[in-house]
This record gives C-alpha cells, sequence and structure tokens, in this order.
C-alpha cells in the first residue's frame, strides 16, 4: 500500500502543471495529513537506504565564535598586527569596524593534536583531545552580519522568521523513537534570550505538534514533574483523560494548534510518569560527573545540559539544541570589546562537557547514530574593534561535526591567510543543512511541505553535501 501510495504522489508531482497544480498540490498535502493523523510523531523511515545518524545534538555557540581564536590559525594574521588590511584580500562589511582599522592578532597558541595532527587553540583543550572524531570545517558562510537574521538562517535556510527550524523539519520527517518524552528539545542558557528570540528554533508554518520543547536550566530542567500530594498516577490518568475528551469534543476540524495542545496533555502525563528518572543524575556514577564537569563553577551549567543531551538520546529524542550564551552581547560568545576576555571565559565553560559528550557517546556507542554539530551563527573579523575586540564576520568562519557517519580526524575548507574569505571548499549554511539531512537519510527534495501554493523546504536553493565529509 505504501508503494501504491508514494508511486499516486510522484505522479501527481510528475503531473503539475499551472494554476491547476495549486489544486493537486493542496490535495496532496491533504492526503499526506491523513496519513499522518493517527500519530503526527510515529517513527518513520528515512528517504534513503544508506542513513548513518538517527539523532542530532547541535551544540549552538550563540553570538559568533572567532574562528581566528579556535579552529583557524593565522600567523600572516599576527604578522600583520596593527597595520591596515592589505587592499588584495579584498572588501568585508561590518557592523561597527570604521574604515580605519587595523588588523588584530590572535594570543592564542594553536598546536596539533591526534593522529590526525589537526590544529586546535589552547582555548580548548580537554576538545582538542577529540579531534581525531571531529571534521573542522574551516569555509563556512552565511548571508548576513547582524545576529538575528543569521540565526534565522542558521536554524531555518532563512534570514527572516517564520520559517520551521531544521529540527522541526527533522521530526516532522522522522517522528521520534520516544513516547514518553518530546522529540525537539531545545536546552537554553540560563543567562537569557537571544536576538532572534525562541522564534529561530521553532516549527514555522509546520503543524503546531513539531514545536520544540524549551527546558529550563539547572537541576529542574522541567517544573511540576512531580504528583501533587494524595494525587495518584491512575488518578492523574482520569484527570487528563477527561481533558482530552473534553477538549475533543469542541475541536474544530483542521485546528492544529488545539490538537497539538490537546496531544501536549498526554505527552505531560507520560513525562510525569517516565521523565523524573531521566532528569535526575543522582545515578550517574561519580566518574561520569566529574568528566563532564557537574559540580565544577565555571562548568557545571553546560556540563548538566550536555549530561542531559546524552541522556535524551539514550531514550529516543531526535534532536537536541544546547545553547552556550544568552543575555546580553558579553555574556554570549559576541566579542566586541576583549576577545581575550570574553573567548577565555565563554571557552572555560564548554571546552570540557564538549569534550566528555564527545567521549561519552563514543563509548556507549551512541556517537555511531548522534550526529554533534558545533557552531554560532557567524565567525568574528580579523580587524580589531575597539582596540581588542572583534566585529560580527560572515565571509569565512569554522564549525565542525562528529558522530553520524561523519569522518572524524579531518579539515575541510580554509579562509585566506588573515581568515577573511572563505576561499576553498565554501560551505553555506545551506551545505550545512543538506549534509546534516544526508546524514540522517534525508533528501532535501524530498523534504517537503506545502504552504501558500509552494512547496517549501529546509535548503532555500539547492544545496550539496560536503565532499568528504563520509
Amino acid at each position: 500500500m505504501l508503494n501504491l501510495t508514494q508511486s499516486r504522489r510522484d505522479f501527481l508531482r510528475r503531473s503539475l502543471c499551472g494554476f491547476g497544480s495549486l489544486a493537486l498540490l493542496a490535495l496532496l498535502h491533504e492526503e499526506q495529513a491523513r496519513a499522518q493523523a493517527h500519530d503526527p510523531l510515529a517513527p518513520r523511515p528515512p528517504h534513503l537506504p544508506n542513513a548513518k545518524a538517527k539523532s542530532v545534538i547541535f551544540l549552538f555557540m550563540a553570538g559568533g565564535p572567532s574562528h581566528l581564536e579556535t579552529f583557524d590559525p593565522k600567523p600572516l594574521l599576527n604578522r600583520l598586527h596593527g597595520e591596515r588590511r592589505p587592499t588584495e584580500f579584498g572588501e568585508a562589511r561590518y557592523q561597527q569596524i570604521t574604515g580605519d582599522a587595523r588588523l588584530l592578532g590572535s594570543a592564542r597558541r594553536f598546536a596539533r593534536h591526534g593522529q590526525s595532527g589537526t590544529e586546535v587553540s589552547d582555548l580548548f583543550p580537554h576538545m582538542a583531545t577529540c579531534v581525531d572524531d571531529i571534521a573542522v570545517l574551516r569555509s563556512c558562510h552565511g548571508d548576513m552580519v547582524v545576529h538575528s537574521a543569521a540565526q534565522y538562517e542558521l536554524f531555518g535556510g532563512r534570514t527572516v522568521p517564520g520559517f520551521p527550524s531544521m529540527g522541526s523539519w527533522v521530526v516532522y520527517c522522522l517522528g521520534s523513537e520516544s513516547r514518553a518524552l518530546p522529540a525537539y528539545v531545545v536546552l537554553p542558557d540560563p543567562q537569557g534570550a537571544l536576538e532572534a528570540g525562541q522564534p529561530m528554533y521553532m516549527h514555522g508554518f509546520l503543524p503546531a505538534v513539531y514545536q520544540p520543547t524549551m527546558l529550563r536550566s539547572g537541576p529542574q530542567p522541567v517544573r511540576n514533574l512531580d504528583l501533587p500530594p494524595g494525587v495518584t498516577l491512575s488518578q492523574r490518568r482520569e484527570t487528563i483523560r477527561l481533558i482530552e475528551d473534553l477538549n475533543a469534543a469542541s475541536l474544530p476540524p483542521g485546528d492544529e494548534e488545539l490538537s497539538a495542545r490537546i496531544r501536549s496533555y498526554e505527552l505531560a502525563f507520560r513525562m510525569q510518569a517516565e521523565a523524573p528518572r531521566l532528569f535526575d543524575l543522582s545515578g550517574e556514577t561519580r566518574p561520569t560527573l566529574d568528566m563532564y564537569g557537574v559540580g565544577a563553577e565555571s562548568t557545571d551549567d553546560y556540563g548538566r545540559r550536555c549530561l542531559l543531551a546524552r541522556r535524551l538520546v539514550e531514550n529516543g529524542v531526535r534532536f537536541i539544541t544546547v545553547v552556550s550564551g544568552g543575555g546580553p552581547a558579553n555574556m554570549q560568545w559576541d566579542a566586541h570589546h576583549d576577545i581575550e576576555e570574553n573567548h577565555v571565559r565563554m571557552a572555560a565553560k564548554v571546552d570540557r562537557p564538549i569534550a566528555a559528550l564527545l567521549r561519552d557517546l563514543k563509548q556507549r556507542g551512541l556517537l555511531e547514530s548522534t550526529l554533534v554539530v558545533w557552531g554560532g551563527e557567524f565567525g568574528r573579523s580579523p580587524e580589531a574593534q575597539a582596540g581588542r575586540g572583534r566585529d560580527h564576520h560572515n565571509l569565512g568562519f569554522s564549525m565542525w561535526l562528529a558522530g553520524g557517519g561523519v569522518k572524524g580526524g579531518q579539515t575541510i575548507g580554509a579562509t585566506d591567510a588573515i581568515g577573511l574569505h572563505a576561499v576553498e571548499e565554501r560551505i553555506h549554511f545551506r551545505d550545512l543543512h543538506t549534509t546534516i539531512l544526508h546524514q540522517l537519510g534525508l533528501d532535501q527534495d524530498r523534504l517537503n511541505y506545502l504552504h501558500l501554493g509552494r512547496q517549501e523546504r529546509l535548503t532555500l536553493v539547492h544545496g550539496r553535501v560536503i565532499p568528504g565529509i563520509a
């Protein structure tokens, strides 16, 4: 039956033409919605037979970590410290840097690590021990130099809000392997909201059931998981059933928001029954807690959230975003005034927990099926801002991938000799999205949704799988 349905869909797509295509597309979308109506979060097979990853953990370094201080050493930039940028490197568009700005060398020391000899700065001594599992992407670039628009593009493939994030797209296509936990989880930084706000993580025009669940930082990520005094689990089950029946009795046809709310009560009940053990880290061994830095002042928060990300993956959660940075600019990786002070402080919070996450996933056999993505919405400028800071920079910067079938121990792409432009194997955000989907066994052209008469997808235009990544 599935093959017959798929053949019908293929026939409809091939038959679309002119204004009549809108009606056919609407019918196609309605057919798909009916097929998923019984359980829109039921696990579904990927498009491609060679899927390597089943889940994604995105380690989002909000604000824009500097490639020049982390994964992309530039000896020439250090030699040109204090001078004007040579004209042969071309132009750049910045937010705040003035025309008389001078180049700023990096104070960080780089060394080669692992059997691969990947170069990593001394900001990340723990992460450096994992480089043989990491593919560093030195030639990333995006279209926008302001935080909000760049964050929208990083998550949703567009520079404006209102489009689904990659987490929502993935869950829309693959569903969830857990019935007691959300399919898509965001673990924000406790310092506060970011410029693009919650919309960058959201489901956009996809049905509301594919929106993320935002968890809190600290020892209690979800409030009110415990049953009230004197209430049994069976009594709570009856209460939820009554609420569902009352809601269903007044549910208008096609009301996706109310349908999602009804399902949220059921999910809340299952979480109340099963999730407390997941969020209780006391069952972890002391060596594991120490490895993540839980209990240490600088690493406790991010360590807890990385450890929780591992536990969520173990329990079938499909997509998890762990945010580093929030609130005012200097509380993010947004080093306008002093790159050293900012990056030393921010790196100290995440280096140990991220390395622990990679090692922990690997020793549990989960790294092979979990794609880990690290990076921010852009990098930092080769020129100085305010003497010791760096401005936003979207023309060339670094990210990395690990696990999920990615070939580690390699560096892909390059920026020019001062880190201004990506010049080799240039990787746009759409290529990153295409690669993430590919590792999950998803075809960017088949992962689409009819919206306002147009088949929308995560990649606005065709992206490519990063060469040599697997």
